[in-house]
């Protein structure tokens, strides 16, 4: 049997062999479209290369990339399980051309890796082209030797592809694998085309027209090729399975699953196994792509994805926690093949742990109310919408999962109600929904990016430099030059200016020449990663295209965010030393006056891990060690220990910057990072966190300062802490012991001051006479209103008038702050006849409030009038007047 490993390295390996270049798969987080939540085909990473935004150093490419389809216009979620080819992450296998070799070469491709390489009977091969490509279906005939009944034409949208309503676009050419009449269904486009005989393994997309608000307007400069092979449906065939889920890496999964949750992985169980391992397996590279769960955008298609399983693995049984325990199965399936999967194996699994932990706690009581809501219906049937949306509002369940809960007895959730109880959170997650996440890439900068190159960065050697401005942009636009006064931002072959990226802020500084310029420089940003943007304005003179200038960037700031910068990693190692392996960043500000890190962390900090990293990070401030750089390519830098980001996007070289180094002699900090740093440790000075808290679920956020802002908070606190010594007249030594005596004297006269009032209740001064009862119903009554009586005190007081009326109803109502608060007790010999409860409810809404409760023998509540205190009592009296009995 050849694995889906063997099968991924081969189509790799077969276009290597002809030319191709392999391509790394992309993040799934996309890079280049802020249209897409997740990157969703191979051809996604090479968007900008064919409309011409973008160049690459290679005209052929070959890729096996990472896909998603679980949310927005591609969601393939709710199918996955049931179906046989249906997932949430696949792999897409691809040929790319970028005008260089046409159809005549890419079907030539695809029939010698099929039939010749993979060694796939031509007889089970057919082919479809688009009804008017003629070229396509006589290539089909000549290279493969196809009858003509096996290559068939459609004329659907089916088989024409385009990128968008602008763009390139062309026919497309599908190969379909024919899995024998004993499975039903037909070839394409026939009326059975639905059945799973035939199944698309291989779709190849040849652009060659041009098209402008979907009408086609003319060809395409360089004509292209994209291909898509699902990688999952070609190892069905090349394994002799028809279905996806028994192909090796998926049979692997579910049997784990099996073996922890001790149930069978067929009958019964087969799909909740398939959703399990399904959901592993894209959980698992969005977690290692930098996603975390949350409560809108990517996060919340996370969690969907998530819970989906974890309430399958609730349906097979299992009472831990079971995601968390299948992630070394799924690395031991992929790690070789997506090395980040085994760099974030430990977030990945504290990510389920916790994730399944929380959704565990509630999840008993949303099915409950679920089973609840359905008793009594038949097939067919339809739960309310609203039911839908409060098991969502109150448990976290997505619409999807209760769908999903209800399709075993067939039925329905009214979608249109659920959604119009919710409309008021869709809203607000559109608008909290920023497409990919990235800043979309303008089509302004690719321009300049094509003309003028990248801008060389010479800022980690000097701090100022010399360029020559290539571009100047105004309000959007190109200029050629500006003068006093005038913003602008200018772009130049070379500078020292370091532009905002990886949570660096951009320099400042000044811009200047010969000629009488003098501009300055606010903040650096920068464009598709290559071109640094300086935001200037201009004090005098002016600045065109071709000026010679120096550029000067402000010293004492870039010494700051250097020293900030250095500390974040210093911080990083410290963390994970001390919190564990699975601390990876989630964000970073590095600014001159502090700095942000937030890391992966499911709970808040004790204030000794706090204090520990602090220690650890001074402690290496003060070995005052080098910190060197080293220029590398990623892979290497990552064997050699480099901690990189999750999710980022590296080139073919990276810099690599270590610092310090451990009791061993080790170095202490590795990390893959583009900013400015310290040359040695001691530049820091001093480290001083001053927060920490929480970012989203499962992030942390520390802040801290460096240097002389450290040593200024340090001092502002010393001066508060000898304000206070000095209005408590003893040393700053002394305080903590002098504050712990005030409050424990504090506390002394409150209680005093509680007895005092408790005893003035009782002995009736400062309100109607305690000792005086009346008589109500034939009942003793003792009713007392009392100003400034702490509501914490009314029950004991009660009980104290109950103990000295013998038998009777005891009432107080006290009065704080506009508020009131009435207690009422009645003795156990008439509990029969009278309910605290009752009576206290009647003084309650006598008093302006709702409610009020407690047992038949003591009861309390409160309103907002505190005026109303008499007619509170009046109330009592009436209803105990009514409950004469």
């Amino acid at each position: 049997m050849t694995s889906t490993n063997d099968i991924r390295r081969g189509f790799l390996d077969y276009f290597a062999g002809t030319g191709h270049t392999v391509v790394p798969s992309a993040p799934l987080v996309p890079q280049n479209d802020p249209t897409l939540m997740f990157v969703n085909a191979g051809m996604v990473p090479f968007k900008n290369v064919f409309t011409g935004l973008e160049s690459r150093p290679y005209s052929t490419a070959t890729s096996s990339q990472k896909c998603v389809r679980a949310g927005g216009k591609h969601n393939d979620l709710d199918n996955v399980g049931y179906t046989a080819r249906h997932h949430t992450f696949f792999e897409m296998l691809g040929n790319f051309s970028f005008g260089d070799y046409f159809k005549e070469q890419a079907i030539t491709h695809a029939w010698t890796l099929l039939t010749g390489e993979w060694g796939i009977p031509a007889e089970k091969l057919t082919a479809t082209v688009y009804h008017t490509d003629d070229q396509a279906f006589d290539l089909w005939r000549k290279i493969a030797g196809l009858p003509e009944e096996r290559i068939i034409r459609i004329a659907t949208k089916d088989n024409f592809w385009a990128m968008g309503a602008d763009g390139p676009c062309g026919p497309c050419s599908e190969i379909f694998y024919d899995h024998g009449d004993h499975i039903p269904g037909g070839p394409p486009g026939s009326p059975d085309e639905d059945g799973d005989r035939f199944v698309e393994i291989w779709n190849l997309v040849f652009m060659q027209y041009v098209q402008e608000a979907d009408e086609i307007t003319g060809d395409l400069p360089r004509p292209s090729i994209d291909t898509g092979m699902g990688l999952e449906r070609v190892a069905a065939v090349m394994q002799g399975v028809h279905d996806n889920y028994d192909t090796d890496t998926f049979k692997a999964l579910i049997a784990a699953s099996g073996e922890l949750t001790h149930t069978a992985t067929t009958g019964a169980n087969q799909a909740s196994h398939r959703v399990i391992a399904d959901h592993l397996r894209c959980a698992g590279f969005l977690v290692a792509d930098g996603v975390l769960p949350a409560n809108e955008g990517r996060g919340y298609v996370l969690r969907r994805i998530m819970r989906r399983a974890m309430r399958h693995a609730h349906l097979l049984g299992a009472k831990e926690p079971l995601m968390h325990r299948l992630v070394p199965a799924l690395v031991a399936e992929m790690g070789g093949a997506y090395q980040e999967l085994v760099r974030a194996q430990p977030l990945i699994e504290a990510t389920l742990r916790q994730e399944e932990t929380r959704f565990r706690q509630t999840l008993d009581k949303g099915l409950k109310l679920l089973d609840e809501a359905t008793e009594g219906m038949k097939p067919g049937e339809t739960l309310a919408g609203e039911t839908a949306f409060r098991l969502y509002d109150t448990f976290g369940f997505p619409y999807d999962l209760t769908e999903d809960a209800l399709r075993a007895q067939n039925l329905h959730v009214d979608r249109a109600g659920f959604d119009a109880a919710m409309a008021e959170q869709k809203r607000a997650a559109r608008a909290a929904w920023k497409g990919s996440g990235a800043k979309a890439s303008d089509e302004l900068w690719f321009d300049l990016a094509e003309e003028i190159g990248s801008t060389e960065f010479v800022g980690y050697a000097s701090d100022t430099g010399e360029g020559q401005v290539l571009a100047l942009v105004k309000d959007g636009e190109r200029v050629d030059r500006a003068g006093s006064g005038e913003k602008v931002d200018v772009i130049v072959n070379q500078t020292p200016f370091y532009g905002e990226s990886g949570g660096q802020v951009g320099d400042a500084g000044t811009l200047s020449s010969d000629g009488g310029l003098k501009a300055d420089i606010s903040d650096t940003s920068k464009q598709l990663g290559r071109l640094f943007v300086h935001h200037a304005t201009v004090k005098a003179g002016e600045v065109k295209i071709g000026d010679a200038v120096r550029l000067s960037i402000d010293v004492d700031r870039r010494a700051r965010i250097r020293a900030n910068h250095s500390a974040t990693h210093l911080l990083h190692e410290a963390l994970r030393q001390r919190l564990g392996s699975h601390v990876a960043q989630k964000g970073s500000l590095v600014a001159p006056d502090r700095l942000r890190f937030d890391v992966s962390h499911p709970v808040a900090m004790a204030a000794d891990e706090i204090a520990d990293a602090e220690a650890a990070v001074n402690a290496k401030i003060r070995q005052n060690g080098a910190v060197t750089t080293r220029l590398m390519t990623p892979d290497d830098a990552i064997a050699m220990g480099a901690m990189a980001l999750f999710g980022e996007k590296y080139g073919d070289e990276v810099r690599v910057v270590s610092m310090g180094s451990d009791d061993d002699g080790e170095t202490y900090s590795i990390e893959l990072c583009g900013g400015t740093h310290v040359s040695a440790l001691g530049d820091i000075g001093l480290f001083k966190v001053v927060g920490e808290g929480a970012v989203s679920s499962g992030v942390r956020r520390v802040e801290a300062l460096t240097g002389e802002a450290a040593r200024a908070w340090l001092t502002a606190r010393d001066e508060k802490l000898r304000e206070a010594a000095s209005a408590l007249r003893v040393t700053p030594d002394e305080v903590p012991a002098r504050v712990a005596v005030l409050i424990e004297d504090r506390r002394r006269l409150e209680r005093e001051l509680a007895d005092a009032r408790k005893a003035l209740a009782m002995g009736g001064s400062g309100g109607e006479a305690a000792a005086a009862a009346e008589s109500i119903a034939g009942t003793n009554f003792v009713g007392q209103l009392f100003d400034g009586f702490d509501a914490k005190g009314l029950r004991g007081a009660v009980d104290e008038a109950k103990q000295r009326i013998g038998s009777g109803v005891a009432a107080i109502v006290a009065t704080n702050d506009g508020r009131a608060s009435v207690a009422v007790g009645v003795t156990d010999d008439l509990v029969g006849r009278f309910s605290a409860v009752d009576l206290v409810k009647a003084a309650v809404a006598a008093l302006g409030g709702q409610g009020g409760g407690g047992r038949p023998d003591m009861a309390q509540g409160g309103g907002p009038d505190a005026d109303k205190g008499s007619a509170a009592l009046d109330a009592i009296r009436a209803a105990m007047d009514q409950a004469r009995g």
